[in-house]
């Protein structure tokens, strides 16, 4: 049974006091539902800016239904890159996961497959699991081009992985038309494409594979519309902006499976 994901992407969001209080505030609400969570294997993932990383190591300990990871990593093992981050350092603070090739880091450094190739082959070497980022923007899903970028996104980057590696990657669906604007996909929009990717899994790999990955939907995920994106049978939880960052909104969409 795949796990359900709630993840949450606080962005460059929460200065240290700030995240300690979101972070506090959503563990005493969750705290009333881990039956809840356990019954329906659900996962919640924290994704805040570097700075919080050890923090999370020591309020996160003995939370079963929580874990967290970075917003990003470098290609690099080590060395003279000033201002980036490995994953080696990531995994050395308690981290599980990191999120690559994230539609802002395409858009605003220019990230391309090539490089996110490099970036989920370090992550993994380095036991965290990528969250691997795709999706549209609003030009190529009016042409109609979408499931092209889709696959060309996830062929370059990731399908010539090693099956044992791929089954450690969770994909999240972003249509960037959606992310930030206000504008959801349609939990049919969302089905539809979720539902193009697992067959891309299968075909490239296994069904079986297909069926254990997660796949999350990322684009203006909230607390009203949670729960019929996560009644699609192939979208398995939300990668979530702005609402992660109130801990009432973020545990509605946590509950909302």
């Amino acid at each position: 049974m795949r796990k359900k994901l709630a993840a949450g992407n606080w962005k460059m969001n929460q200065s240290l006091d700030e995240g300690i209080g979101l972070v506090s505030n959503l563990l005493e609400l969750a705290a009333t539902k881990t039956e809840y969570y356990q019954n329906n294997n659900v996962q919640i993932l924290l994704f805040p800016p570097f700075i919080h990383l050890v923090l999370l190591e020591t309020l996160l300990e003995g939370q079963p239904h929580f874990a967290y990871g970075a917003q990003n990593c470098s290609w690099a093992d080590k060395g003279a890159y000033t201002g980036e981050v490995s994953a080696s350092m990531i995994h050395s603070t308690g981290a599980g996961y990191v999120i690559i090739g994230h539609s802002e880091r395409r858009q605003y450094f220019s990230e391309s497959n090539r490089i996110l190739s490099e970036k989920a082959q370090i992550a993994l070497k380095n036991g965290l699991q990528p969250v691997f980022c795709c999706g549209e923007v609003l030009a190529e899903r009016e042409k109609g081009e979408q499931f092209a970028i889709v696959e060309s996104q996830l062929s370059e980057a990731i399908f010539h992985f090693e099956e044992e590696d791929i089954k450690k990657i969770i994909i999240a669906y972003e249509p960037v038309w959606a992310i930030g604007t206000g504008v959801t996909a349609s939990p049919e929009q969302a089905q539809e494409m979720h539902a193009f990717i697992r067959n891309l899994i299968a075909k490239n790999f296994s069904t079986e594979i297909a069926n254990e990955t997660s796949i999350i939907y990322g684009g203006s995920c909230n607390a009203a519309n949670a729960k019929l994106l996560f009644s699609m049978p192939d979208v398995d939880g939300g990668l979530v902006g702005g609402a992660s960052l109130i801990a009432e909104d973020f545990f509605t969409i946590s509950t909302s499976f």
